[in-house]
């Protein structure tokens, strides 16, 4: 199957994708490992104001196969969690790289985000599973 990775996303060896907006980064999880779960039935997600770090995790992510845990691609404060997808976990599946997004954050070392692999790495990652 193939997936769509957006380019302007970078990627964690865990799945996770970050993409930066301004000052802000936007977490969320990969198509790819999105169709790996497959019905999604529950997230768990940090409040605000929450502190992550670098590939801790930080919530999970049930499916009717399998109970996941999320790591953080970066360290930062959570700014906004994604409500909807709390109340209605199936959006993820819908649309992983748009409204099926999971936190944004405040990163406190943007190093941490340029060291994720671009798109045409992850997508060969991927394709190499």
């Amino acid at each position: 199957m193939a997936f769509d990775f957006p380019a302007s996303y970078r990627y964690a060896d865990s799945h996770e994708y970050a993409w930066q907006d301004a000052d802000s980064i936007r977490i969320g999880l990969s198509a790819y490992a999105v169709d790996q779960l497959g019905d999604i039935v529950f997230v768990d997600l940090p409040e605000v104001g929450s502190d992550l770090s670098h590939g801790n995790s930080f919530g999970t992510v049930e499916s009717v196969k399998a109970v996941e845990e999320m790591y953080a691609p970066l360290s930062g404060e959570v700014l906004q969690r994604n409500e909807a997808l709390l109340a209605n976990p199936e959006e993820l599946q819908k649309d992983p790289h748009g409204e099926g997004w999971l936190l944004v954050i405040r990163p406190s070392d943007m190093t941490q985000f340029e060291q994720l692999m671009d798109a045409g790495t992850y997508a060969a990652k991927v394709a190499a599973t």
